[in-house]
């Protein structure tokens, strides 16, 4: 089932009281391989200057001994330069353990409040994955906030990625 993230936005002087609904659907691929990884696949939401809005997940290995999955954050690249470097994982609600392949949905609890105060603009949705004797993958989807009408767009990644999709909606 997909968890939707119901956002009650009001601009304080511009406008009405109005909601939305944003959703997200990553998928891990099944690769055939001699030797494979689960991904570490972090995603979030950016302006279109490229600012970092909020975090909605990061899976990564978290079974670890001694937060020893820690040491490979780091080749999610973009990630890192964005976000990861300064967060203290684990981080409850934000990080959870790597995918097996398949859909799966994200979380949005966590990134509510950062979204809840989005102001009116374009943004993207960004997802990257990084595979141990893999290689490193970045998907983006644009957006209109608020959105005007139902819209889902999915893009699909090339290796690392499958289908990744956002649907936002107006409420």
């Amino acid at each position: 089932m997909r968890k939707l993230l119901t956002l009650g936005l009001s601009s304080l002087a511009t406008g009405p009281a109005f909601a939305a609904e944003l959703a997200v659907t990553i998928e891990v691929p099944q690769l055939k391989v001699a030797e494979y990884h689960r991904p570490y696949v972090a995603s979030w939401i950016e302006t279109s200057d490229g600012g970092l809005v909020a975090n909605l997940g990061v899976w990564y290995d978290t079974a670890q001994r001694d937060n020893g999955g820690n040491k490979w954050l780091k080749d999610m690249r973009l990630w890192w330069r964005r976000a990861g470097r300064a967060l203290e994982m684990p981080v409850d609600g934000l990080s959870s353990p790597t995918r097996p392949p398949g859909k799966h949905d994200v979380d949005l609890t966590f990134a509510e409040p950062k979204i809840a105060g989005l102001a009116d603009g374009q943004y993207a949705l960004v997802v990257e994955a990084a595979r141990e004797v893999g290689g490193r993958e970045v998907v983006r989807i644009p957006f209109q906030w608020p959105p005007q009408a139902e819209e889902s767009k999915t893009v699909s990644g090339a290796e690392e990625l499958g289908a990744i999709t956002l649907r936002v909606q107006p409420k």
